[in-house]
């Protein structure tokens, strides 16, 4: 099967952007970095990609121009074991972004990230339905999650 690696496309941030995912992850490197020529269309010897892997899963920064930001259509998604994890994530990728709600942020270069905990989908795809719904309101009025507070909510009849 063909490798998929996600490109993300940034107006003249790409390296910038790769060397902060890679200082957030653990065992993540930039890979390898292209520059434009003199054929263009950009300024020759301006980044034209940067390959870099997080946690050994590979993405390429392009600086394509401005023509198109990121929006909430896609995100990429931090399946977080405890609370140290998600305050972690949270803090480091939230700073100079956006907060949003239940779980979602962007970064301060516009890419939208979901730092969740693994337990909510264990909440969500249990044989307790009426228990992932208690937990569903709880995440729905949260930002950052808490995940005792999501168990606490879960655990009340």
């Amino acid at each position: 099967m063909p490798k998929i690696t996600p490109n993300l496309w940034f107006d003249t941030q790409g390296k910038e952007a790769a060397e902060f995912y890679v200082s957030v992850f653990p065992n993540s490197r930039i890979k390898d970095i292209t520059y434009f020529g003199e054929a263009g269309p950009r300024e020759a010897g301006m980044v034209l990609t940067v390959d870099f892997l997080l946690d050994g899963q590979e993405y390429t920064a392009i600086n394509g121009g401005p023509d198109f930001t990121f929006d909430e259509s896609i995100s990429l998604l931090i399946n977080c074991a405890d609370q140290d994890e998600i305050d972690y994530y949270w803090e480091k990728l939230s700073e100079g972004g956006e907060e949003g709600p239940c779980g979602w942020l962007k970064d301060k270069y516009g890419l939208s990230w979901q730092v969740a905990p693994v337990v909510m989908m264990e909440l969500l795809t249990g044989s307790d339905q009426e228990r992932g719904q208690r937990a569903m309101k709880a995440m729905l009025g949260m930002k950052k999650i808490d995940i005792a507070a999501l168990l606490a909510a879960a655990d009340r009849a």
